[in-house]
């Protein structure tokens, strides 16, 4: 997606190209293929799901055939995962994968562990206790009904009178792997009627996946996840310079 004349322009193969992806789930087959994929262009050629994709069904909300609603379909799935993921952007992680990225973004600190040696923030805090709790063996608890991101804001204390910048605070947590887009809803009035856009279900990824599944990768060191990650990306796009990796995945 870039910017000309003012003008949004969206990548992709045309509508007969026999490479275009067609559907949700030939995406997530492709993202099992190449291990994790931002959702929109970047510095690297060929790596995100715009440019395989048709230019022309973006946002025209028919289901079958907009990207944009896949991505809904796709979170929703569970078979990958689906968050900001790339410089603050969205993308989708393999389960293969996501390990490697919990490893080397969290720095192999669980979120309790990071609050309490100085490294997370105070208002990343509020928001992780509306997610997660400890029950009496020290096992991760989570709600046992989805929040929706709105109701997640005022219920973490954020908004007017209350703590500032609870887009980029959730953001931030899912750039670190505490947090991915597990689901989409739709806001319901007081006659039980849907109404507005879907919006986002925010849940740790242990609440998936499970927390042995995702911290797989904790026995190795965060440099070496790191240059697993950005080793990837070189065999699958061996044109990707390093300063786009680092700006893709971030620094070590």
């Amino acid at each position: 997606m870039a910017v000309e004349d003012g003008v949004w322009i969206m990548r992709g193969l045309s509508w007969n190209d026999p490479y275009r992806i067609r559907t949700w789930q030939e995406l997530i087959n492709w993202i099992n293929e190449v291990g994790f994929l931002p959702l929109f262009a970047n510095g690297v050629e060929g790596f995100s799901a715009e440019e395989h994709v048709s230019p022309d069904y973006w946002w025209t909300g028919i289901r079958e055939e907009d990207p944009w609603e896949w991505r809904e379909i796709i979170a929703s799935s569970h078979q990958v995962a689906y968050g900001k993921f790339f410089a603050q952007k969205a993308g989708f992680i393999s389960l293969e994968w996501l390990p490697y990225f919990v490893n080397c973004r969290r720095n192999g600190y669980d979120f309790d562990s990071r609050y309490e040696d100085g490294l997370a923030s105070r208002r990343e805090k509020k928001i992780m206790d509306m997610l997660t709790g400890t029950d009496e063996d020290g096992d991760m608890t989570f709600p046992d009904e989805q929040i929706l991101s709105t109701e997640l804001k005022k219920k973490a204390g954020f908004g007017k009178g209350g703590e500032k910048n609870y887009p980029g605070t959730i953001t931030g947590l899912q750039m670190q792997t505490y947090l991915v887009i597990a689901d989409f809803h739709r806001r319901v009035n007081k006659r039980g009627e849907e109404y507005g856009m879907p919006v986002s279900v925010l849940l740790p990824p242990e609440a998936i996946w499970g927390y042995e599944t995702v911290t797989s990768a904790y026995n190795e060191s965060p440099k070496e996840s790191y240059d697993r990650i950005a080793g990837r990306i070189k065999e699958v796009f061996p044109g990707a310079g390093e300063a786009d990796i680092v700006k893709i995945i971030g620094g070590r």
